[in-house]
């Protein structure tokens, strides 16, 4: 069960949202009710085997601009 972060093209509102494998449709936008939702690329963290801390946010500058925490536009 991923969660993953959207842009709404009508209001432009991003928001995440938990999508289940058996969902046929994309989520509707919290904030105007449209259908009109893009699914936004996602920054993530791994692990560095034998050290502690993250190893990197998904680019090579650290950090992304964009929706939710970290995500591309």
């Amino acid at each position: 069960m991923p969660i993953y972060e959207y842009k709404c093209a009508a209001c432009g509102n991003c928001f995440e949202a938990l999508r289940f494998a058996s969902d046929n449709e994309g989520p509707l936008c919290p904030k105007c009710g449209s259908p009109q939702v893009e699914r936004q690329l996602s920054c993530f963290a791994t692990g560095v085997a034998g050290g502690s801390g993250l190893a990197g946010l998904g680019t090579a500058g650290g950090g992304g601009g964009g929706c939710g925490s970290g995500g591309f536009s």
